[in-house]
């Protein structure tokens, strides 16, 4: 006992002294790992002062305990700090990010956007600060947030947050849209005529999401038929909002007398989307699918997979269609490709759910090119090879041609 007691003597002072001799960067590397990795931001806090005691010009600390004073809800000696790192002229493009971010997020968006203004006098090709410009301008001014989204996509295509933000403003600043397409689809064995639908469409975007009414007009198997749409896209907060749809017709086998849809959709964390909803459709009896989807962008790359379930009281049916966009410019500009089996009922073949084709085996590929002109003009080409069991061992092929064009204003 009495050697152990002697040891504690010796080991005690040791360890005190090996931790009063953490340098200013360990101190600060070891705060770093407490904040991103536990989330204890009052120890991290206590870290860094003490990093800074031992370094007081040590500008990145300096910066990092401000954000630590931000993620902890300490908005006053957040903002102290960042004014006192002002006054003594701190140029550093983490510090006008770390800064602008605090006023942003505490609604004071005029302050914010001098901030990043500076910022960008000293750091004029900086993505962050250009993206946080964006955000400031988004509420309410769409359309300087869609320039500062450009020339970040300008220097970075690959800037996937970017992108996803520019769709978003991209449809606030066109309230109004116009467009037709037109599709023909060919068989080589399953009917002797080629079928012809033609769609005409205008879109609204009001405060609460897109209103979309849709006109359609079919000639397949000889016979001519008509189609209304009316589509929305309400917004219930900034991670989810709504679709819904529902559609009429009187001639009925061209079209299905009712068809409605509703879909939750989510934007997830780390440029992830998912989808649940379901799509109803009535010919002479109900046919009810549910569908899911999941999205994730990549870079200059949209992948996404979606799959429809469709339930009788012998099995599920399933289709799955998985997609592929690269992304050449903004958010109207792509090629994709898509490959799957089975029958969507978002796709203009729709109708042979009628006669529970959808239980039958289908393959099916395609791509697409879509592309915009001056911004408000884009134009939408479409390819899909579906090879299709019209009957029980028996397949055809059939192919589909799309050509678009959308008039934003």
């Amino acid at each position: 006992m009495r050697y152990f007691t002697l040891f504690l003597t010796f080991l005690i002072p040791v360890i005190l002294y090996s931790q009063e001799t953490l340098t200013a960067d360990e101190l600060f590397s070891k705060a770093r790992t407490i904040a991103f990795e536990e989330k204890d931001y009052t120890k991290s806090i206590a870290l860094a002062k003490e990093a800074l005691e031992k370094s007081p010009d040590y500008t990145d600390i300096s910066i990092f305990l401000g954000r630590l004073y931000t993620w902890n809800d300490d908005v006053t000696s957040a903002r102290a700090l960042f004014e006192d790192l002002e006054k003594q002229m701190i140029a550093d493009e983490d510090f006008f990010i770390a800064y602008g971010s605090l006023e942003f997020w505490n609604d004071n968006e005029q302050e914010a956007l001098r901030i990043v203004e500076k910022g960008l006098q000293h750091h004029p090709k900086s993505e962050d600060l250009w993206l946080l410009k964006a955000k400031i301008y988004s509420s309410n001014d769409p359309a300087k947030a869609e320039e500062a989204l450009l020339y970040v996509l300008e220097l970075n295509p690959k800037n996937t947050e970017a992108r996803a933000m520019y769709s978003r403003i991209r449809e606030l600043n066109s309230k109004n849209a116009l467009s037709v397409i037109y599709n023909l689809t060919h068989f080589d064995k399953q009917f002797d005529e080629d079928w012809h639908i033609v769609g005409l469409s205008y879109k609204r975007v009001t405060k609460y999401g897109s209103v979309i009414l849709r006109g359609n007009y079919a000639n397949k198997f000889g016979a001519d038929g008509k189609q209304i749409e009316l589509e929305a896209y309400p917004r219930i907060s900034k991670t989810f909002y709504l679709y819904v749809g529902a559609g009429y017709s009187e001639d009925v086998g061209i079209f299905p007398k009712y068809r409605t849809g509703i879909s939750l959709f989510a934007n997830l964390p780390k440029s992830f989307e998912g989808e649940l909803g379901y799509r109803q459709l009535y010919f002479s009896d109900n046919i009810w699918m549910y569908t899911a989807s999941v999205g994730k962008y990549y870079k200059n790359y949209w992948f996404n997979v979606r799959t429809y379930l469709t339930p009788d009281h012998k099995n599920i049916s399933h289709s799955y269609t998985g997609t592929v966009r690269y992304y050449t410019k903004g958010a109207n500009d792509y090629f994709g490709i898509q490959v799957g089996s089975g029958i969507s009922p978002e796709e203009s073949t729709n109708n042979l759910l009628a006669n529970e084709n959808f239980k039958l085996k289908t393959f099916k590929a395609g791509c697409e090119y879509t592309f915009s002109v001056q911004k408000l003009n884009i134009f939408t080409l479409t390819f899909l090879y579906s090879n299709q069991e019209y009957r029980i061992n028996q397949k055809g092929n059939q192919f589909d041609f799309s050509i678009g064009y959308t008039r934003n204003f």
